[in-house]
């Protein structure tokens, strides 16, 4: 799917002011055919847009969550008491992640702190190796680059970090409290609401570059739904108070926030904190490593972020971003 054209954006930001826009006006101010404006509606459709028309009034676009605004993002996060946010808005990516990954490799100067957050991804992924369903303006595809000075090894707690991060930032905007699964979901009412992808680039020794990927469900079209393979939720399910670029600001200054905290104390009180949200607390779970699985009760967390299993009246903690944590099927 290429990647919407001026027409279209133009299009998109017209219907972004809310109500109804007629197709002769729209035609009117891009100095096209009526025909073409409802050519780029339909493909604006097929990428996941809720656009709806109603005779004699025109065209609507069924959304709570509007389009992302670089200006406005900046206004949300100073707001919270923050500066200059280095945040980039792309309309279609392939995903934010690999983009920040591509520039880690190419030795491009990168800030840390920089992100990257876009209304579509093509190719967005999850762990390991699945799709993330992205349809165009229905959710947040977000990507933090962070540099960490203290190797590899100081590494291992980030998802955990960031897990705590989202939990702020929609209990700051919403009121709503989430729970956390290891090593890297965010639940609501035990459904999907969130995925993290930290990914590296670092040696044995020295400093590590991680791009930290967020995806939040804001507004899932029921036709990329089908594509779900597990019970999910989405925000608009949850409160009528979405705005997409406040939500961008509060993601990471909270981030920031947390980030800050681990380079300071690492997990010494976070693990805590994460193990009053864990969504598997004390229930009975399957680890899976793709070779071998095996069961045992959830403990939580211990303060390296490993997760802790009671097997047979012992307790193990088990690390790597490959194990596969799911409720056991009894």
């Amino acid at each position: 799917m290429k990647a919407p054209d001026g027409n279209k954006l133009a299009i998109l930001n017209a219907l972004n002011q809310g109500g109804f826009i007629s197709g002769q006006v729209l035609g009117e101010q891009l100095g096209i055919s009526r025909a073409a404006i409802s050519k780029h509606i339909k493909s604006l459709q097929e990428m996941g847009l809720d656009i709806f028309k109603v005779t004699g009034k025109g065209y609507s676009l069924n959304s709570q969550v509007g389009l992302l605004n670089q200006a406005q993002i900046q206004q949300h996060y100073q707001a919270l008491g923050a500066t200059t946010a280095k945040v980039e808005v792309h309309p279609i990516i392939d995903s934010t992640n690999s983009e920040l990954m591509r520039r880690i490799q190419a030795k491009t100067e990168l800030e840390s702190g920089t992100v990257i957050v876009a209304e579509m991804q093509q190719l967005g992924r999850g762990r390991r190796g699945r799709v993330w369903q992205s349809p165009f303006g229905a959710n947040l595809y977000y990507s933090y680059f962070w540099r960490l000075d203290d190797g590899i090894q100081a590494a291992m707690g980030v998802s955990i970090v960031v897990g705590l991060a989202v939990y702020d930032a929609i209990k700051a905007l919403y009121n709503i409290e989430v729970e956390l699964k290891w090593p890297n979901d965010i639940y609501l009412n035990k459904q999907k609401l969130a995925g993290v992808l930290v990914e590296l680039d670092a040696q044995p020794q020295g400093p590590c570059q991680l791009v930290i990927g967020i995806g939040i469900n804001l507004q899932m079209p029921e036709s990329f739904s089908q594509h779900i393979d597990q019970a999910w939720t989405d925000l608009s399910q949850h409160t009528q108070q979405l705005n997409k670029n406040q939500l961008v600001a509060s993601l990471t200054y909270h981030l920031e926030q947390r980030l800050e905290q681990y380079s300071e104390s690492g997990l010494q009180s976070m693990h805590q904190q994460w193990n009053a949200l864990n969504a598997f607390a004390g229930e009975c779970v399957e680890l899976n490593t793709g070779h071998r699985s095996w069961r045992g009760i959830c403990e939580g967390i211990d303060s390296q972020g490993g997760i802790r299993i009671r097997q047979d009246g012992e307790v193990k903690s088990y690390y790597g971003g490959e194990i596969s944590l799911r409720k056991a099927q009894l």
